[in-house]
């Protein structure tokens, strides 16, 4: 790599803490909630371990792989590097396509919750700004996120006030009934909303001590995403139920409603927006740093890989990759853009335990056990996702398993 490509590392425990905890609790705590208890009705909490579990061993297997490869682009180097080139490409594919559908639902998120009448037309203004702010540079986007979380938790912690002081009289119950596969399911939609500790990885190359401060940065802002989940859900569970979390969009508005205290409503709307806006942000600039990783290797075009002279960012991918998501964000549905997201995600982290599983003692390796546990939580929750997410999933996989293929026959000749 020349030196004139290299990313400045700039960023410390703080900064790297808050980009993944910027991009965990976010837009998830918001909206994932009332489809989770859709699916898992009472047993919302045991989804909510589960995803934690699996988390917690993709958190784990990612801080080792990224301590000893500190690099920009995630498992995408990972697998190239422990299980061969195919893996580290299929984990890079999987992750710019999967993480592009995310940062449209995002947008998407912004938008029907700021201007729900044209959500659309706010969703694309929010990618341009983000990606804006993005583009001079990584330093001003830690900033940024390190503002957006504080209002986030201070939101949260507003409604988890309101709802354990308030009324409880009007909780129900979901009556359907819930199996095993709708619990997993539940898993895999609240896994949606965790997965943003991926951003730490990503960004190997701009951090300092990387064989330090990764691990401690992904440990931490995992770790304060599971406890403000929790006992977000049982706050909002304590008001609603499961029955009256399952059938609404903006749960914790009504909770706050419901609880005797309509007049925060608006304040929850508000911290929603900001929210997802704080995980268009990260994500945003994950997708632009695998993009760039597999530019440099030649699996995306090559002038990819440029990175800016002033900024000391790769202000093409940059570019690209906004531009990208605002044409999604103007075209999908946002269920359909969650659902494609985390099927590809959730591959995405089945290759980054196999990978951790080939790590030797001297490589600083997990236990046995996370990286398997990990993995074979990944493949189950990702096919127990509703089966057109695993359909269209699978079908953008195999298209970038063709191209790679294509690709090898066409440069051995």
């Amino acid at each position: 790599m020349d030196t004139d490509d290299a990313l400045r590392r700039r960023l410390g425990l703080g900064d790297s803490v808050v980009i993944g905890l910027g991009s965990m609790v976010g837009a998830g705590i918001f909206a994932a909630l009332a489809p989770a208890a859709a699916a898992a009705g009472s047993w919302l909490l045991l989804a909510l371990g589960i995803a934690a579990v699996v988390a917690y061993c993709n958190a784990t297997s990612s801080a080792r792989l990224a301590a000893l490869y500190p690099v920009s682009g995630g498992t995408y180097v990972y697998g190239r590097e422990r299980l061969g080139e195919f893996w580290g490409y299929l984990a890079g594919w999987g992750f710019v396509v999967g993480k592009t559908a995310s940062c449209a639902a995002m947008a998407l998120t912004v938008g029907s919750y700021a201007w729900p009448e044209h959500a659309r037309v706010v969703a694309v203004g929010a990618v341009v700004a983000i990606t804006a702010i993005n583009y001079v540079g990584v330093q001003k986007s830690a900033l940024a996120t390190r503002v957006i979380v504080a209002i986030v938790l201070a939101v949260l912690a507003v409604v988890v006030a309101v709802c354990f002081a308030g009324k409880h009289d009007g909780a129900t119950v979901l009556a359907d009934r819930i199996g095993p596969r709708g619990v997993l399911e539940a898993a895999g939609l609240l896994f949606f909303a965790f997965a943003g500790y991926a951003r730490i990885a990503t960004l190997g190359e701009e951090v300092r001590e990387p064989r330090r401060t990764i691990p401690r940065a992904i440990g931490i802002a995992l770790g304060l995403a599971l406890v403000v989940y929790a006992v977000v859900a049982v706050a909002v569970l304590t008001v609603l139920g499961s029955g009256g979390l399952a059938g609404v969009s903006d749960p914790l508005a009504r909770a706050v409603t419901a609880a005797g205290a309509p007049g925060l409503a608006p304040v929850v709307r508000v911290g929603a927006v900001v929210a997802a806006a704080g995980s268009l942000l990260a994500l945003v600039l994950g997708v632009s740093r695998t993009t760039l990783a597999m530019a440099r290797d030649r699996h995306l075009p090559p002038a990819l890989a440029a990175v800016h002279p002033k900024f000391g960012v790769p202000h093409r991918a940059e570019l690209t990759v906004g531009v990208i998501v605002a044409v999604v964000a103007a075209s999908a549905d946002i269920r359909s853009a969650i659902g494609f997201s985390s099927f590809a995600v959730l591959v995405y982290y089945l290759i980054a335990n196999l990978s951790a599983n080939t790590l030797t003692a001297a490589e600083n390796r997990p236990a046995r056990a996370i990286p398997i546990v990990g993995a074979l939580g990944c493949a189950v929750v990702a096919l127990s996702l509703p089966l057109p997410s695993v359909l269209a999933g699978a079908a953008v996989l195999a298209v970038g398993a063709l191209a790679y293929g294509a690709r090898r026959r066409f440069a051995t000749r």
